[in-house]
């Protein structure tokens, strides 16, 4: 007979638990589900597609964070049943499989524990992420664009829609900048932390001698407002100008003037969409991120919170959040939270779990100006 007592590290996962469950609320959650699910019923939802959308996202996204919390629950069950066969029988394979399962629900729970960090007012949105090279030069464009490739992995990884709203290729490799928005619940708030300058270190491609180079890319992360919420916008404060969408090297993609880039005036945000074929998508397209971004702008003179959310990030020496470094050694490194890995590799590859939990659980912890 086995002798296997994890008993007290089940009884603080399910301390944990518990504690997630009441912050989450789960018969509020019940009752919205069952408000959603009657609407998504309801004969003429589809009569308003934007408002259908609306209503299935919600509702999908609900059902997704009721079912986390129940195999989490069930999960806490089994193990212990498992754990007492384990004993009962002398199986020396059941009690690794316990020992595993273990492992995986301290994970689902430390998951679950990060999500009832999100509770900031945007923090529900979908995300509008823009990539822009800093300084370093043709380095600091093909950093830009392996930021970008980084980022639509990590959201392939997760089942997240993503688009391309907008890519300006720089003349010898890589990328000037790229927008790109990420349309699933909580975005934001998971990719908030991301904001920020990133410092790549490596024996250069791009250098003839082989040198070691530094360079920088800005990354800016900014929620993605509903339709509902837009902020009228004066004909006389924006100018909008038309061209052919390029990819690299110049090549056009399409024979018509289909990409629209849009300038307000008065701030002087730019706004480019060349994603669509059409001018007419394209210009919708980028007026709903120039009415996030302005709304963005409001809310924070409002509220006083400058760089709480965008940031004023300059892509340069001294102000890094996060170095990515090839050589003379192998190391990502979040200089806010101090996590780190040992596998460039799998990180430009989409793996930022990890930084992203460490990332929302050191804004917990800090206090903003």
């Amino acid at each position: 007979m086995l002798d296997l007592d994890l008993g007290e590290e089940i009884a603080a996962l399910r301390s944990t638990f518990a504690t997630i469950s009441d912050v989450l609320d789960l018969e509020r959650l019940r009752a919205e589900i069952a408000d959603l699910s009657e609407q998504a019923g309801a004969p003429d939802l589809w009569d308003n597609p934007e408002a259908a959308q609306k209503v299935t996202s919600a509702l999908s996204h609900k059902q997704a964070s009721l079912g986390r919390v129940t195999r989490v629950a069930n999960g806490l069950d089994d193990l212990e049943v498992l754990i007492e066969l384990a004993n009962e029988e002398g199986d020396e394979a059941s009690a690794a499989e316990a020992r595993a399962e273990l492992e995986k629900l301290r994970t689902a729970i430390g998951d679950l524990e990060v999500q009832t960090l999100l509770n900031g007012e945007f923090d529900p949105r979908p995300a509008v992420i823009t990539i822009r090279a800093g300084a370093g030069g043709v380095d600091a464009a093909d950093f830009a664009e392996m930021l970008l490739r980084m980022y639509l992995r990590w959201a392939e990884q997760h089942r997240y829609p993503t688009q391309v709203l907008d890519t300006s290729y720089a003349e010898e490799a890589g990328i000037k900048s790229a927008t790109i928005e990420i349309d699933a619940p909580y975005a934001f708030g998971t990719l908030s932390v991301e904001a920020g300058t990133h410092r790549l270190v490596r024996m250069s491609p791009f250098n003839s001698a082989g040198k070691r180079q530094t360079s920088f890319a800005a990354v800016e992360v900014v929620p993605l407002m509903e339709v509902t919420e837009s902020i009228d916008i004066p004909d006389n404060d924006i100018r909008v100008d038309v061209f052919r969408s390029s990819g690299p090297g110049g090549q056009s993609v399409n024979t018509t003037d289909s990409a629209v880039r849009i300038t307000h005036l008065p701030t002087g945000i730019v706004v480019s969409c060349q994603n669509e074929k059409s001018q007419i998508q394209n210009r919708a397209a980028a007026m709903r991120v120039l009415q996030s971004r302005l709304l963005l702008v409001q809310r924070e003179q409002e509220n006083a919170k400058k760089k709480e959310l965008a940031g004023n990030i300059t892509a340069s020496w001294g102000d890094q959040m996060r170095s990515y470094v090839l050589a003379p050694y192998q190391m990502v490194k979040d200089l806010r939270t101090e996590y780190e890995v040992n596998n460039p590799s799998n990180v430009f590859d989409g793996d930022l779990d990890g930084f992203i939990t460490a990332g929302i659980r050191w804004r917990k912890s800090t206090p903003r100006d």
